[in-house]
């Protein structure tokens, strides 16, 4: 036995040996790049002073070419000078290719070993090693000291396995912090072979990258996977780009991160094409602050948002979650037409746009300086007088103008004037309630958005007025009538009083404005009769008149800033200085140019369309959220990623086809993800039991490795609130990352509270934010009210049950029908 032992301790010392060995040959290869990199950023401060000096000469050119310069510069540098940890992270070694050809990167771009590469004794010599990081170094003779990992030349990295292996002999994850190597571990791609490193045999560290990868601790951001992306993933990332790349993937198959490293890519193969921007998707805004570090990390950052579906529209964030029952009516396509009509509808109760309207995320709310039909402003001549001019005198009878004497509203309940009177040629000239509604309907018949239906209204009103007048019988001379029409109309229309009418009667609406008006029962249920049943329209209109939005109330903000249209605004001339105006000078300076950074990022601030769209988790989107993506990849190439199986909409057909209405007639490229790396089996075995009554005949994707840990079952105790704070801190104990309470959405705020003062490793969150996310250990608390919450609610805790890299706890309570072992009725055999 003793001589046994001290066997194993001469074995551990000397793999030990070889392991510090190999750190070492690591380390002095990052050292090396590391004088490079400092090398680079002394070139780009050179630049930029260089460029700097330019700008002194003062001519435009110089000036031009100056901004310029900065502006390369300037990025260049700050990807130089970005703290990345893990900056090298891989390496390959590498047979001798079949040819010879070398890529622009410096390496050699053969696949496949050339003939004889390896020996008939199953010996081989490695021909090349390369380095795999975040951004490309070259040496000062243009040899690649490391290959960016979305080259060519490193997909052997990503796509080699020991079935078909390729040019790779070994494959090695580095693992370092900042500018130090921690450790190494190691893949052999072909272990048939006896491999030589100049004249030494390969070694190789450690049990494989993968499995070291998967054991690491989760903290609350995600990390990228560049060290570890899978065949299957590496084959998504690097799909071309055109069209439709359609990815669908089980739980734990990496979907997020292969839609963020896919994006990374994409902007390295064809940064112009995509300096229109790429957009991602994402369901909550938990899962945006979960995944917003990983494409600085990889380099990439400024042309890329990623934003919740929530925040979309600029000017509202969604801050308010709906019952299933509302999500259904607000989400399902049928709320097209009820927003269209709304649309009209309050266009007809004058509910003008104003400070409540979109851009402040209100309510809605009259214009400033204006008031409702039913109130009064102003006196005299001229102003406008909302009463009815019968009580108050004949405006036509005294203060009478050489046009319009004024005007007067005997309005209606809605708040819409029924009545224009203007004095045109000594008439006075009336148009009364039935025929300005005659004229509006006229008007609405367009099909351009309501608000850019303005003119039309305003030259069939003044139609209205001149038949009126009965002067267009007066000269048969064209010119001559023509020329009478046109100062009829100049007349009228420079008027206050008739452009103040005009601005009640065909007011400027924003979607603010009409969500506000669809909160009145009586007026929603005008509005959605025949579309929605009462029941719909007595809670929808509820929902409205809370303070905040929902996630659905964003896409029909959306839709109706779609519906409505935004008048074309007069350009603001610049304010000229005196001295300008005195001196001339303004037209012998040049206008000073905006530079190329200032105009890409007053073009990213304005942007609503976008060169590529990528949506996570697809499967989740209503399709009045589909028509509110839609809208911002009218023209881009698209890649939509998503699980029907963990879909939380009711509908899923109907979402299908708003998903398809979108997309339009693009070809789709389809993959599908069927690995799961983040459960190990224990946990995805138990989640299939869920998945079979959710949706029957689906699989699971196939998870890697099994820990031996089976899910722990605990029926609630004396209360659930100390059954979970029990629960929670036994975890806390167990795992050295973060644990997820993942319960009802209703008992979101109750869970915080269970869960006060047990640091911030542990989190409480709903059912439907749970997606995307992941921990070390979960709690899943009382599934059945999960699955009860709404139709897809099953599919919803199908993703609850998936959260968990190493452990999990189901707490059932009294509703779940626990067995003697605590185990819920849903999840017994």
């Amino acid at each position: 036995m003793a001589a046994q032992a001290q066997q194993e301790t001469a074995v551990d010392a000397a793999a030990d040996s070889v392991r510090e060995r190999e750190i070492s040959v690591e380390q002095e290869h990052l050292d090396r790049v590391y004088r490079r990199l400092e090398e680079k950023i002394h070139e780009a401060e050179f630049l930029m002073n260089d460029a700097a000096k330019r700008g002194q000469v003062g001519t435009p050119g110089a000036l031009a070419e100056r901004d310029a310069q900065v502006f390369r510069a300037g990025v260049h540098l700050n990807r130089l000078n970005n703290e990345f940890e893990d900056f090298l992270f891989g390496r390959i070694d590498l047979l001798l290719g079949k040819d010879g050809k070398k890529g622009p990167d410096g390496a050699y771009t053969a696949v496949e070993p050339a003939d004889g590469a390896v020996r008939e004794d199953d010996t081989a010599d490695i021909a090349e090693t390369l380095h795999i990081g975040r951004i490309g170094v070259l040496d000062s003779e243009y040899a690649p000291l490391v290959i960016d990992w979305r080259a060519p030349a490193a997909a052997p990295f990503y796509r080699s396995t020991p079935v078909d292996p390729g040019r790779v002999v070994r494959r090695r994850v580095i693992r370092s912090k900042g500018r130090r190597v921690l450790g190494v571990e190691d893949d052999l791609m072909r272990p048939e072979l006896t491999a030589f490193l100049d004249g030494d045999s390969l070694p190789v560290i450690g049990d494989g990258a993968l499995m070291a990868a998967l054991g690491q601790a989760r903290g609350h951001t995600m990390r990228d996977i560049v060290a570890s992306i899978q065949a299957e993933q590496d084959l998504v990332i690097r799909a071309p780009a055109a069209s439709v790349t359609y990815v669908e993937g089980g739980p734990g198959t990496g979907k997020t991160a292969v839609a963020l490293h896919r994006a990374a890519y994409l902007l390295y193969q064809d940064r112009r094409r995509y300096a229109g921007g790429i957009l991602i998707v994402s369901p909550t805004p938990l899962l945006v602050s979960y995944t917003e570090g990983v494409l600085p990390s990889l380099g990439e950052e400024g042309q890329v948002a990623i934003r919740a579906i929530g925040s979309l529209v600029d000017g509202a964030e969604a801050t308010l979650y709906d019952s299933p029952s509302v999500a259904r009516s607000k989400g399902s396509h049928r709320m097209l037409g009820v927003l269209r009509k709304a649309a009209r509808g309050a266009l007809e109760s004058g509910r003008g746009g104003g400070p409540g309207g979109l851009e402040n995320g209100g309510r809605g709310g009259s214009r400033s300086g204006r008031r409702s039909a039913s109130g009064r402003r102003g006196e005299g001549a001229g102003q406008l007088a909302f009463v009815d001019p019968d009580e108050h005198g004949d405006p036509g009878e005294h203060g009478e103008r050489n046009g319009v004497s004024g005007w007067g509203s005997g309005a209606s309940s809605g708040g819409t004037p029924q009545r224009l009177r203007v004095v045109a040629f000594g008439r006075r000239l009336e148009l009364e309630g039935p025929e300005l509604e005659r004229v509006r309907q006229v008007a609405l018949g367009g099909t351009a958005p309501v608000n850019l239906l303005r003119p039309r209204a305003r030259k069939l009103l003044l139609d209205a007025l001149w038949e009126r007048s009965g002067a267009a019988g007066r000269h048969t001379d064209p010119e001559l009538a023509a020329e009478l029409r046109s100062s009829f109309d100049e007349d009228v229309t420079s008027e206050d009083s008739f452009i103040e009418f005009l601005d009640v009667w065909w007011p400027e609406l924003t979607p603010g404005d009409v969500l506000s008006a669809m909160a009145d029962e009586r007026r929603l249920g005008r509005w959605a009769r025949r579309i929605l049943n009462p029941g719909e329209i007595r809670k929808v209109a509820r929902s409205l008149r809370r303070d905040g939005h929902s996630v659905h109330d964003i896409a029909m903000l959306d839709e109706l800033q779609s519906i409505l249209g935004t008048p074309a605004r007069p350009r603001k001339r610049r304010d000229l200085d005196p001295l300008d105006q005195l001196t001339g000078l303004e037209e012998l300076m040049p206008v000073r140019e905006e530079s190329q950074r200032e105009r890409a990022e007053r073009l990213a601030a304005e942007r609503v369309e976008y060169a590529h769209v990528i949506v996570d988790e697809a499967q989740d989107l209503t399709p009045m959220q589909w028509r509110m993506v839609g809208r911002r990849g009218r023209h881009a190439t698209w890649t939509v990623v998503g699980d029907p199986a963990q879909s939380s909409w009711s509908d899923p057909d109907e979402a299908a086809e708003a998903r398809d209405e979108a997309l339009g007639t693009r070809p789709r490229r389809r993959f599908e993800l069927t690995v799961n790396y983040r459960n190990p089996a224990e946990i995805a075995d138990l989640a299939a039991k869920v998945l079979a009554l959710a949706m029957p005949g689906a699989e699971s994707p196939r998870a890697v490795r099994s820990t031996g840990v089976v899910p722990r079952f605990r029926a609630v105790g004396d209360s659930l609130a100390a059954t979970v704070r029990a629960e929670s801190e036994r975890l806390l104990a167990q795992v050295d990352g973060t644990v997820g309470v993942v319960v009802a959405m209703q008992r979101r705020e109750e869970a915080r509270r269970w869960l006060t003062g047990l640091g911030d490793r542990v989190v409480a969150l709903g059912s439907l934010e749970a997606k995307g996310l992941e921990y070390d250990a979960t709690i899943v608390v009382s599934p059945a009210e999960i699955a009860d919450e709404s139709p897809a609610g099953l599919r919803v805790l199908y993703v609850a049950l998936t959260r968990a890299t190493q452990q999990l706890t189901v707490v059932s309570g009294e509703r779940d029908e626990p067995d003697a072992h605590g185990v819920p009725d849903l999840l017994r055999d």
